[in-house]
C-alpha cells in the first residue's frame, strides 16, 4: 500500500564464490560499478558494487543480490565474455594517424571529428594527444563549428540529468568535452545529450589540466 520494496532472498552475498560471483562483477564492470580484478569471492569491493548499483536504482540497499538485483543488472548488460571473465585485455590494433581540419592548425585547439571519432589536443598543428569520443544522438545532436572554452568544471554534475560530468571544459551552451564512465563501460551502444565524451579517464584529466579558458575548439564531420 505504501510502495515499500522488501528485499527478496539473497541469491549472492558477501562470501559467496563461483562463476556466478565473476559474471556479477563483469556485469557490474560493464557499467561502471566495480573496478577490480574479476574473481570468485565475492568480498567487500563487490558488496560495495551492489550497493551503489542498487541505491542508484532504488532498491533495497543491501549489498546482497536478490531476483529483483539481478533482473536489473540483466536487463542493462550482456553476456560477459571468457577475456572479461578471465581478465584477458585485448590486443589493440594500431590507430591511423588523425586527420586534421586545416582550422586546426593554428593555435590552441581541442579538434574533434565526428568521422573519426576522435579528439586531438593541437598546438600550433602538432598533436599532442587523442583519445576516443562519443557525440549526442539525433535527437540530442552536438554541434559543429568553432567555438571556444568557456568554462572548465573539474567535478561538474549536470544539472538537468543529475549525471556526474567529470574534467568538463563546457564549449557551447551546455555541451562539453567531459569523460564519461557510461562510454567507458558501454562504447558506442550509447550517446551523449549532446556533449562530447570521452572514455580514457586519465586522457581527459590531462587535456583539462593543459587546457584553458579560450582555447578553441572545433568540431566537424
Amino acid at each position: 500500500m505504501y510502495n515499500v520494496l522488501r528485499p527478496g532472498p539473497a541469491i549472492l552475498a558477501p562470501g559467496s564464490q563461483g562463476d556466478d560471483v565473476k559474471d556479477l562483477q563483469a556485469r557490474l564492470k560493464q557499467i561502471g560499478w566495480f573496478h577490480d580484478a574479476i574473481a570468485e569471492t565475492y568480498g567487500p569491493k563487490t558488496t560495495e558494487a551492489v550497493r551503489g548499483f542498487q541505491e542508484k536504482r532504488q532498491i533495497p540497499v543491501t549489498g546482497e543480490v536478490d531476483q529483483r538485483t539481478l533482473d536489473r543488472l540483466y536487463g542493462m548488460t550482456r553476456k560477459p565474455t571468457s577475456d572479461e571473465l578471465n581478465n584477458v585485455v585485448p590486443e589493440k590494433a594500431p590507430t591511423p594517424a588523425m586527420v586534421l581540419d586545416d582550422r586546426c592548425l593554428q593555435g590552441r585547439v581541442i579538434c574533434i571529428s565526428k568521422s573519426q571519432r576522435r579528439l586531438a589536443w593541437v598546438i600550433d598543428g602538432k598533436i599532442q594527444s587523442t583519445m576516443d569520443v562519443r557525440f549526442g544522438s539525433v535527437q540530442t545532436p552536438t554541434r559543429n563549428g568553432v567555438f571556444s572554452v568557456y568554462w572548465k568544471s573539474r567535478d561538474h554534475v549536470s544539472s538537468l540529468y543529475d549525471s556526474p560530468m567529470p574534467f568538463a571544459l563546457f564549449f557551447s551552451g551546455g555541451q562539453a568535452v567531459h569523460y564519461s564512465a557510461d562510454f567507458a563501460a558501454r562504447g558506442y551502444d550509447g550517446a551523449s545529450h549532446g556533449c562530447v565524451n570521452v572514455r580514457d579517464k586519465q586522457a581527459v584529466m590531462a587535456l583539462f589540466d593543459a587546457s584553458r579558458e579560450g582555447d578553441k575548439v572545433v568540431v566537424y564531420q
